[in-house]
């Protein structure tokens, strides 16, 4: 099997079956971009519990693209994955749209690659998570294959994709992704049961509520 045939397959394993929808463009235009600082941080399942397992998102200002954010993921196990993310907003719902900074287009060894997570993303391509809240929880909907191909079975023009590995890859225009998504955003079949995170304080966030007026 090839390498990355091999990642993918792991990656899907690792995620319990789970893999998220790929989309070929982004969800996004300059016009729909924003930045909010509230999202800056590290966001865990149980911030009081050192020793439970914790997947963990940690959010970063970087100064390219402009008003994005670095994203790394990492599970319970320690695997990660790094991401430039953007904060979309259409209309009064936020999403965010995520893209790999690394691809592992050259990597011979499986184990050998730095962020696991990437492997998913073998192409250029974007995935998408519903926020439906910052504060005081992060509360964001997924994306899973599986549900979008029973959509797609029920309706083939709901959206406009191509299958790969039966694995339907999404081919629609930027406006049409932003028409879709808005159409469904409160369809479990888009974006799926709810993960709700916590901030994790640090001595830095600690220090800017005390300056607060």
């Amino acid at each position: 099997m090839k390498v990355k045939k091999f990642l993918f397959y792991l990656l899907a394993a690792l995620l319990g079956g789970c893999v998220p929808v790929m989309s070929l463009h982004s969800l996004y235009t300059k016009e729909n971009v924003v930045f909010e600082e509230k999202l800056l941080g590290t966001w865990v399942d149980d911030p009081n519990d050192p020793n439970s397992p914790e997947v963990i998102w940690e959010f970063t200002h970087i100064d390219e693209p402009k008003n994005a954010y670095k994203l790394i993921f990492s599970d319970k196990d320690g695997q990660k994955g790094s991401f430039v993310a953007h904060l979309v907003k259409l209309e009064n719902s936020l999403f965010l749209d995520v893209f790999p900074d690394e691809f592992p287009c050259d990597m011979d060894d499986p184990n050998e690659v730095k962020w696991l997570y990437n492997s998913f993303f073998l192409i250029p391509v974007h995935t998408f998570i519903k926020i439906d809240s910052i504060e005081p929880q992060l509360k964001m909907r997924l994306t899973d294959d599986d549900k979008m191909a029973e959509l797609l079975k029920e309706d083939p023009n709901a959206v406009k994709h191509m299958p790969i590995e039966d694995i339907p890859i999404l081919t629609a225009s930027t406006k049409e992704l932003q028409a879709f998504v808005l159409e469904y955003a409160d369809d479990n079949r888009v974006f799926t049961d709810e993960v709700v995170l916590n901030r994790r304080e640090t001595e830095k966030t600690n220090t800017l509520k005390a300056i607060e007026p």
